[in-house]
């Protein structure tokens, strides 16, 4: 794909800061899933990675759950 613009590279793909090394893979009440540390401390829920569907029907496993 060609994208003709007078815009400079920075300004289509600004750079972003490096968010993986806040995000981490942990096992909490026996559930693997993906996290992110806050300010504060706590973690947040990012995925779940789990084989089970009922993992999933779990609201205190749903997606931006803060975790403690």
């Amino acid at each position: 794909m060609i994208l003709y613009t007078p815009l400079s590279q920075e300004e289509i793909f600004p750079q972003q800061e490096d968010v993986t090394a806040k995000r981490q893979c942990v096992v909490h009440q026996g559930k693997s899933m993906y996290v992110e540390q806050k300010e504060d401390g706590s973690y947040q829920l990012l995925q779940l990675l789990s084989t089970d569907p009922q993992d999933y029907l779990n609201d205190s496993l749903s997606p931006g759950t803060i975790l403690s």
